[in-house]
């Protein structure tokens, strides 16, 4: 009993790795407390302007003329009860998923196969068709406008929303060099078991690849989410019927009154529920989404 608890007591000059390890821990948070103040101070200055959005949805035009402060005393929802029922939200937003809807599914297939073909099949010119492909995102949009609004224009397809969701079911060079990119990092072991077991490329494909690029998927779908989201040019040259209208055309259109003068509250409003599912989409995803951009981007 005795010698188990003389073992126990610290002998002179010695230090608890407890210690140790609480005062190391305490030296990185001092090291790191300089980083993590920059990253909040930086964070807050980011949100003011989405606050101050926030805070004049919740106005009225008396309130935001005389101007009164920032904060909305009393709040209303006035400017959201006119963006919904008097503005025909529904139908904009209706639009506009379904414009987002097509091109994650048009995205998904088309890019997930060319980068599947460009990493783990070998073809001759391989290397130099996939260098002719990255170069392709050296054209400017504007570039490619005329021709591409004359090709559909010819094939009778303004005022519909195929000019906006067709090019996506033909891949993105940006996207398929950003699944590629993982996928070459996959073991080729994986890849000859699953041809051992008798698994073909399509197998391989949907049972081994894409639930191990979670990743670069989610960080691929938040992309063109957001893209066809808050596209504006597209629909402005191709959609000419009102009834087609996205959300970015309605914030387009009913940027002022007719009187001449801004809505602010209405603006604003219209700005608040255009932001929310972008928002939330990259709150489901945001694990995935920093994975996909540090495996994908920064490694060959």
């Amino acid at each position: 009993m005795n010698s188990t608890a003389n073992n126990t007591v610290s002998q002179p000059g010695d230090f608890p790795q407890s210690r140790f390890h609480n005062l190391k821990h305490s030296l990185r948070w001092v090291s790191e407390l300089p980083a993590h103040t920059l990253l909040i101070l930086t964070s807050i200055l980011m949100l003011i302007p989405l606050l101050y959005i926030v805070s004049v949805s919740f106005q009225t035009m008396e309130q935001i003329l005389q101007g009164g402060g920032n904060i909305p005393i009393p709040p209303t929802l006035e400017a959201y009860r006119y963006v919904i029922e008097e503005m025909n939200f529904p139908l904009y937003f209706r639009n506009t998923l379904v414009i987002v809807s097509l091109n994650l599914v048009g995205a998904f297939i088309a890019n997930t196969l060319g980068a599947y073909g460009f990493a783990r099949f070998r073809f001759p010119g391989r290397e130099q068709i996939f260098a002719l492909l990255l170069a392709s995102l050296m054209l400017p949009f504007v570039v490619r406008l005329i021709p591409t609004y004359i090709m559909f224009y010819k094939l009778g397809w303004i005022n519909s929303f195929l000019p906006l969701v067709v090019p996506s079911f033909f891949g993105s060079a940006f996207y398929v060099f950003l699944l590629r990119q993982f996928f070459t990092q996959l073991p080729n072991e994986l890849f000859d078991a699953a041809r051992i077991d008798g698994c073909d490329e399509v197998s391989i494909l949907v049972r081994i690849v894409l639930p191990l690029s979670k990743p670069a998927l989610a960080t691929m779908f938040i992309f063109v989410a957001q893209n066809s989201w808050n596209d504006f040019m597209g629909p402005l040259i191709y959609l000419q019927r009102p009834q087609l209208r996205t959300l970015a055309l309605a914030l387009y259109a009913f940027r002022s009154a007719p009187q001449g003068i801004p809505t602010w509250n209405n603006l604003m409003a219209i700005v608040v529920l255009m932001t929310i599912p972008i928002l939330i989409l990259f709150a489901l995803f945001q694990r995935y989404f920093i994975q996909g951009i540090t495996m994908s981007g920064i490694k060959g």
